[in-house]
């Protein structure tokens, strides 16, 4: 006898699927694009939301974290919020919908609605596997965005500050940007909310580096104290290309940040910078699978944490060297700072060699303060809470320092600063 079992939906599960039902009318896309969300809400609805034991969502059982699906949202406005740095340019996505007339001098700037209308953003859109939640959520549902494109030899002197804003409810967004050859730039992807609403937020920004170009990409998390944020980005890092890539998480209840990277030109290097502030009961994962594939590549991979109260912190790093990826240069740790007896963080590095040409390494420290810092400060005559919030300040901002723009050292470090005086 073969008897199959099938799993019953959650309420998370079940209201995603109603969602979609009532919302598929009115989703933007011709013929193929419809069928393709039809195809990935049905694989939603067969596999259902992850469980630990997809290897990938080991330590993020979505399908028992995601409780709930909001469904109203408030008033997000109608304006973008001040900048993060004073010179830089915005875009801003309201409520999941971008501006129809956005401009952008010497760049390429179009609604993504559109590239769902006429049916071009169907190769993009699919999930990158069978257990890519992520994708397959944002797939189903996204309405918006924006498509930009640099054109080669461009240097934008002011930062692209890009703000995805809502008010609550539910708002799944696209940004695909493409960097010719030889571009200078500095990229502030940022996620905000600007009211106590809950939400259910996705989002996949997919970034193409030409060769030669040098690129600075922050992606700044300042979601509300009940929202789900699941946010992803997938990089395709050309020839002789330099990316800095720093992740920033500073709010969300849940977050699952997934960063897909592929190395596929020779003598390109990545730099990733990361830290993740974690406090009340949040649930933060960043995970992250990079694949140098070609020989004369390098990534520096650091990142940091701080966990408080009965926080639980994720961080699973995999680096893939491809058989023919001689000469590649790889090093990842990850440092974290537990600040409760009840604050969790796990850590999974991971590398898969198959060259044998190359420098691969990792490591990762899981501590309290150090108690001899301590006591210098306090034998100095600072307070024991002030002494240890700049002990964990100056932990963390030594990342956000290696960054060249002064104006966005401090506003990052303001950033921080702000949410250490919530939590510390």
């Amino acid at each position: 006898m073969n008897m199959q079992t099938t799993s019953r939906l959650t309420a998370a599960e079940t209201a995603l699927i109603e969602a979609f039902n009532q919302q598929i009318g009115e989703l933007p896309g011709n013929g193929a694009v419809t069928a393709l969300r039809d195809r990935l809400l049905d694989d939603l609805k067969k596999a259902g939301l992850p469980t630990r034991r997809i290897e990938a969502w080991h330590y993020t059982d979505l399908k028992n974290l995601l409780r709930t699906v909001p469904q109203q949202a408030g008033d997000a406005g109608s304006q973008a919020l001040e900048p993060l740095v004073d010179d830089a340019t915005v875009l801003a996505v309201i409520q999941g919908h971008s501006n129809q007339k956005a401009t952008v001098d010497g760049l390429g700037v179009s609604a993504y609605s559109e590239r769902l209308l006429d049916g071009s953003a169907a190769g993009g859109l699919d999930a990158l596997g069978s257990d890519d939640a992520v994708g397959r959520i944002n797939g189903s549902f996204v309405r918006d965005g924006y498509v930009v494109d640099v054109p080669a030899d461009t240097e934008l002197e002011n930062p692209l500050e890009i703000q995805f804003i809502h008010a609550g409810g539910q708002t799944h967004t696209r940004l695909p940007v493409s960097f010719g050859a030889g571009v200078k730039a500095t990229v502030i992807e940022r996620h905000l909310t600007v009211t106590g609403d809950a939400a259910l937020v996705s989002h996949v920004s997919d970034i193409t580096v030409g060769e030669g170009t040098e690129l600075t990409w922050i992606i700044l998390q300042q979601q509300g104290a009940d929202d789900t944020h699941l946010g992803q980005i997938r990089i395709d890092l050309g020839a002789d290309a330099k990316l800095r890539l720093f992740v920033i998480n500073a709010g969300g209840k849940l977050v699952r940040q997934e960063l897909h990277i592929k190395v596929t030109g020779e003598g390109a290097d990545l730099t990733l910078r990361g830290i993740n502030l974690l406090g009340a009961e949040s649930h933060t994962d960043v995970t992250m699978v990079l694949g140098h594939d070609v020989p004369n590549t390098g990534s520096t991979e650091v990142i940091r944490n701080v966990v408080f109260d009965r926080a639980k912190g994720v961080f699973q790093g995999m680096i893939r060297v491809a058989p023919d990826a001689q000469k590649t240069d790889a090093k990842m740790a990850c440092n974290t700072l537990l600040m409760s007896d009840d604050a969790e963080f796990s850590v999974k590095p991971e590398l898969e060699i198959f060259a044998d040409d190359v420098q691969c390494g990792h490591g990762a420290t899981v501590t309290d303060i150090d108690a001899n810092h301590l006591y210098y400060m306090m034998a100095r005559g600072i307070p024991e809470n002030k002494a240890r919030a700049m002990l964990v300040n100056a932990f963390v901002a030594e990342i956000v320092e290696e960054l060249d723009d002064e104006a966005l050292v401090e506003a990052l470090e303001g950033v921080i600063s702000a949410w250490l005086e919530k939590h510390a």
